[in-house]
């Protein structure tokens, strides 16, 4: 499927499949929506000291990199997973401007090297931040009571349907920890329904620029 690298609206930059008319990130900005989506609603709601976070979509790595950046603040032990079954090549992320749009050029490294360690293994990034890639289909994860933490940021559920079902949100309620919490930018009535049905507390909270309302799911 053919990829090109776009300019989103807040001068960062995504992914985009044309085939499909879909990005990777919000075309209303990529860092805007990943801050408010994952960082506001989600990091920064979740008060221990040792976080274990679970992102599905790991896609450009931005998610990971704020969330790096934003510890950089806070200070907590972070494990952090990430799942993706169709890794981004190295063409496309010499493309990727996060670094710079980011005023992160200190960090630069840290983005390097979360696109350089190999897949399946552990690795530190750093003193608190530990990663690990799996190149995985969601369908077979199958973590139990293992993160507070879900960043759910897979394609949208109108070009991938089979990834908002209840069987993906079962295994997204199982693998929480209890009190244990999943955002992301979907705010459908569908999607919210079908969290609901296995089990979440689900709030619809404001949503990024371009988007009326976002979803916030507990574990109860």
């Amino acid at each position: 499927m053919k990829r090109e690298i776009k300019i989103t609206a807040d001068g960062s930059t995504t992914i985009h499949l044309p085939d499909w008319g879909e990005s990777y990130h919000s075309t209303h900005g990529a860092i805007q929506e990943a801050k408010h989506v994952f960082i506001k609603h989600g990091f920064n709601n979740q008060p221990k000291e040792n976080v274990a976070i679970l992102e599905i979509g790991f896609g450009t790595g931005l998610n990971c990199f704020i969330t790096y950046l934003e510890n950089l603040k806070k200070n907590s032990t972070i494990n952090y997973v990430g799942v993706e079954a169709y890794p981004v090549t190295k063409i496309e992320l010499q493309n990727l401007n996060y670094v710079s749009e980011l005023q992160a050029e200190q960090e630069r490294i840290v983005f390097e090297k979360i696109h350089a360690i190999n897949w399946e293994e552990e690795h530190k990034i750093a003193a608190n931040f530990s990663l690990i890639k799996r190149q995985q289909f969601f369908k077979d994860i199958n973590d139990k009571n293992t993160f507070d933490i879900i960043y759910f940021d897979a394609f949208g559920p109108r070009h991938q349907p089979k990834l908002w079902t209840a069987s993906v949100f079962e295994k997204m309620f199982e693998a929480l920890k209890p009190d244990g919490i999943l955002v992301t930018y979907s705010a459908k009535g569908a999607v919210r329904r079908t969290m609901q049905e296995v089990g979440f507390m689900v709030e619809r909270l404001p949503g990024p620029p371009g988007k009326r309302e976002m979803l916030r799911a507990k574990k109860v």
